[in-house]
């Protein structure tokens, strides 16, 4: 697609235009020759027999005075034979790797199983992160408003969270539990625009770092982009090693392992996984329950000192070298627990915005109340309502929470289709949608 053609934040900067321009050479490409022989190699050795072009395709390079040169080594080298032709010119050319190519593609493969479009490099990686930083996005109070309108939420907390998001830093979500701290994260993450290119795998020392992967990145729809498509001018179209991503929100939970935060080597294959904060770059990465983990929340905090000062992160290899990627995430931690329980002041400091989630007021409870009962078709009853509040809160000494409408509302359903009685706000079945509800200590 022409560059000039796509629409999201930052593509139509220079340096963007620059970096993510198609590569026209080898040297172009950032890649070492060697890596990209073997990795051609690879590529038709697991294919069987494939054209020049589906060679390309697959390594997502221009086939003309590119793919077409590496091929060419390969045959002098009589790693890969020519054996007809599915078409016309010399891209139509079949592929096959030959005895002596096999023996080679062994060799490689002990090396690295990694087969699959051609990495960037790190250096060029490093510059697009920096380019089209999340630290851009500025967030005004009417947009806010509009994000959290699904949502009851005071001002004064819309005043918290919208500093936090411009400050493109760190987040610490804490409060009682069931008050939509997640809720609260996932949609900032909403606020969160336009798009990022994202390589599918970033080279270090003739190895692949996978970055891209389906389940955390989610290919830019149509809209985002302009282009019809086309190829535009020679030498004027996208580096197909990357792709138009939404910003990226990535959410982990209790299962989250200090191992998990740094290159992820499977010593199969021998292909290397980014870890979940490399995958998050230009967007959001979110720790659900902060606390829960099977690592200490010191020793998961202390892992993140570098990188909220420095805006880097260090990453080691299999051979023990680190390093040095960019980090460039919105870090969100989300806690039931005290942060003075987790944590000690010091750290706590290096946490730009900390934002306490309380329980709801009684109006605010009220209005949640209404919005569900409206949103399951059921009709609001002023009495039922205090009703529940008078026995079943006040009197209980029961607290509040967010996510109680919701929850009596549904058991309230449940238990009218059962008893097969109009769903509505009676005495009776409020009793039972409580008594379902709350467990007796």
């Amino acid at each position: 697609m022409p560059i000039e053609k796509l629409a999201t934040n930052g593509a139509d900067k220079p340096e963007i235009k620059h970096l993510l321009r198609e590569p026209r050479s080898i040297e172009e490409t950032g890649l070492n020759p060697a890596f990209l022989y073997d990795l051609a190699l690879k590529t038709v050795y697991f294919g069987g027999e494939l054209s020049g072009q589906a060679i390309a395709n697959g390594l997502r390079l221009p086939y003309a005075n590119l793919v077409d040169q590496v091929l060419a080594f390969l045959i002098k080298e009589e790693f890969v034979a020519i054996t007809g032709a599915a078409g016309f010119g010399e891209r139509a050319y079949n592929h096959v790797v030959t005895q002596k190519g096999s023996a080679k593609a062994q060799e490689v493969l002990a090396r690295s199983q990694y087969v699959g479009p051609a990495p960037v490099s790190l250096a060029t990686y490093t510059l697009v992160a920096q380019a089209q930083t999340i630290g851009e996005i500025v967030v005004k109070r009417a947009e806010l408003r509009r994000a959290f309108s699904h949502l009851v939420i005071s001002d004064a907390m819309l005043r918290r969270v919208g500093p936090a998001v411009n400050s493109a830093r760190s987040i610490f979500l804490y409060g009682p539990p069931g008050n939509g701290k997640t809720t609260i994260a996932e949609t900032i993450a909403t606020l969160l625009r336009g798009g990022v290119y994202i390589p599918y795998a970033v080279e270090v020392d003739g190895q692949a770092i996978q970055v891209f992967d389906h389940l955390n990145h989610a290919p830019a729809p149509n809209e985002m982009s302009t282009s019809d498509g086309s190829f535009g001018a020679v030498g004027n179209r996208l580096d197909a090693r990357w792709t138009l991503c939404r910003r990226p929100f990535i959410v982990t939970g209790g299962e989250l392992t200090l191992e998990a935060l740094d290159l992820i080597f499977d010593p199969v294959s021998k292909n290397y996984q980014a870890p979940y904060q490399m995958k998050a770059n230009g967007g959001m990465f979110l720790i659900d329950d902060f606390g829960r983990q099977q690592v200490s929340p010191r020793d998961l905090l202390n892992r993140w000192i570098v990188p909220l000062e420095k805006r880097v992160d260090f990453l080691t290899l299999q051979t023990g070298k680190k390093i040095e990627v960019p980090f460039d995430v919105l870090i969100t931690f989300s806690t039931n627990l005290n942060p003075t329980d987790l944590v000690d002041d010091a750290f706590l400091r290096r946490i730009r915005h900390k934002i306490l989630v309380p329980n709801p007021t009684w109006d605010e409870f009220r209005e949640i109340f209404q919005r569900v009962v409206a949103q399951r078709g059921l009709v609001f009853d002023e009495d039922g309502f205090k009703y529940l509040v008078l026995e079943h809160y006040i009197k209980a000494k029961r607290e509040p929470k967010t996510v109680h409408p919701r929850d009596l509302i549904d058991q309230i359903i449940d238990l009218a289709k059962y008893s097969d009685v109009e769903p509505r706000l009676t005495k009776e079945l409020i009793d039972g949608a409580v008594e379902a509800y709350f467990v007796k200590l």
